[in-house]
């Protein structure tokens, strides 16, 4: 993980191996952004025309790297563009800010210390700018780097490391604010990190066991109980669901529990995340050019086990209860076929229509377990459906609800910390879709509006009287184009920063 240090240093006095500065694009040409005006100084006020110069337009994201003067201690000064200036009234966008810090920090993969004198208006762009640089300093590294030689003998020493240390300039480290924001941002994208890593590990290495022992392993060092459920204790439990997608593969699935709990809390949170470790669809086969990616079918539950180990190391006044639903979709003489019916943990019978709408089945049982505690709220984590996809493209995840209060409340929440939802509806025509003549209900319903049918599904297993809300991370869980901002190219950690603002303002008290 990055380093992050509130520096005392100036941009003149500090030694690192970058300075990144800011510049917007203004109406004539590309403005030095605040907390660059050392640097400024030291190319003789002319690093806006400098830049200028270099076809520099200040456009957000932009990167920039030029020499540094004599007047500076660092070789190398990039320029990120910011976009455009701010009225005069207004201060930069902290998403803005992150993004524009992410794509900085990418840049810098191989260095060891870069200093970022970006606009640090109060504590929120502190946690802006702290949280862009980290989460884009990220890089999954840890299958690549092998002890191969090159042709004339020499040893590749593997891809370049990330940013070793980001330093923020302009921040007061004596300041309680800055240094409660710049160490929240530490925790948050730490957490963030976690979940990518675990959604890039191969599948063959990321098991529903794996992935088990990795979370108790972690939540017993955070303070956090544990609970795994193995095959035995879920056929003995009756958890149709999950075993239902999980038999067909020698991997068997396991259901994990995780509490957090404060001393003085109030309120409960329970966090349910699908973990489908690997998912080929099962007999109904996914189709050539669908199942390379599907290590990633384990996001949701990635993004609710680094929440609650975020929501402990923050000290959090609110209960948090994690459910990690965890099971290989694998096709074999013992998987599930289409038009069995299972039995789920509460009792409703299903009929599966089709083995690849499995994600509901392994959620449907844990949803019904973390009712049976009462809490406040749930909030299921899932890449569900490719119909949320393409109703919201890859970058924007769906927010259902059974209130809608709370809806609008997570989706607000998830703005505000910079990741893009939209709140979509739970048509009550569409449930009828799903009446089977042999079961309670199917698995599947009509085509059109699949997303929202998946999301009916699931309100079925919520207990009653428990507000609920379904967040379909499908498109933006994994990045499979080239990186921008702060987003790296596969894995991306969605809904963690939602999830763990939204504990943070349950334990606050506000929440709408």
């Amino acid at each position: 993980m990055t380093a992050l240090t509130l520096s005392t240093a100036g941009p003149a006095t500090l030694r690192a191996d970058a300075l990144v500065v800011g510049v917007a694009k203004g109406p004539k040409g590309p403005v030095v952004a605040p907390g660059a005006e050392a640097v400024d100084k030291a190319y003789d006020g002319k690093l806006a025309a400098v830049l200028d110069a270099l076809g520099a337009s200040g456009a957000e994201g932009e990167i920039t790297k030029l020499p540094a003067p004599d007047g500076l201690k660092v070789p190398v000064v990039l320029a990120v563009g910011l976009g455009p200036v701010p009225e005069a009234d207004e201060s930069y966008d902290e998403e803005v800010l992150r993004r524009c810090a992410g794509a900085a920090a990418r840049a810098l993969h191989g260095s060891k210390k870069a200093g970022f004198a970006l606009p640090l208006d109060d504590a929120s762009a502190v946690t802006a700018v702290a949280e862009g640089a980290l989460l884009g300093a990220y890089a999954f590294t840890a299958y690549q780097g092998g002890e191969k030689k090159s042709a004339n003998g020499d040893k590749n020493n593997g891809p370049k490391q990330p940013l070793a240390e980001v330093a923020l300039l302009g921040a007061k480290p004596r300041d309680k604010e800055h240094k409660a924001a710049a160490e929240r941002a530490t925790v948050v994208a730490t957490e963030v990190n976690i979940a990518r890593d675990l959604v890039n590990t191969p599948p063959n290495d990321l098991t529903p066991e794996a992935f088990a022992a990795v979370a108790s392993a972690t939540a017993k060092e955070n303070g956090i109980k544990v609970q795994v459920l193995d095959e035995k204790a879920l056929v003995k439990g009756g958890y149709g669901g999950i075993m239902g997608v999980g038999k067909g593969s020698e991997n068997p699935p396991r259901l994990v529990k995780l509490s957090y709990t404060h001393a003085k809390a109030e309120k409960t949170l329970a966090f349910v995340g699908k973990g489908i470790t690997y998912d080929s669809g099962g007999i109904s086969l996914k189709p050539a050019g669908h199942n390379e990616t599907m290590k990633c079918d384990m996001a949701g539950a990635a993004a609710v086990f680094a929440s609650v180990v975020a929501a402990a190391k923050l000290g959090l006044q609110v209960n948090v209860t994690g459910w990690l639903a965890l099971a290989e979709n694998m096709p074999s003489g013992s998987a599930t076929k289409p038009g069995d019916v299972l039995r789920m943990y509460s009792g409703k019978t299903v009929e599966v229509l089709n083995t690849d709408a499995e994600g509901r089945l392994v959620l449907g049982d844990a949803l019904t377990k973390a009712s049976e505690e009462n809490p406040d709220a749930i909030v299921d984590v899932a890449t569900l459906t490719g119909a949320m996809v393409l109703a919201l493209g890859d970058r924007t995840f769906g927010v259902m609800a059974n209130d809608d209060a709370f809806r609008t409340s997570i989706h607000e929440i998830a703005e505000e910390v910079g990741e893009a939802s939209w709140p979509m509806p739970l048509p009550a025509d569409l449930r009828k879709s799903m009446d089977s003549p042999t079961a309670d209900i199917a698995n599947m319903g009509v085509r059109m509006g699949g997303g929202l049918v998946a999301g009916l599904f699931l309100q079925e297993f919520v207990g009653e009287g428990i507000t609920w809300a379904h967040l379909d991370i499908a498109g933006p869980a994994f990045h499979e184009g080239a990186p921008y901002g702060y987003t790296p190219k596969g894995g991306t950690g969605s809904a963690v920063r939602t999830l763990v603002r939204l504990a943070e303002r349950t334990a606050t008290g506000d929440l709408g």
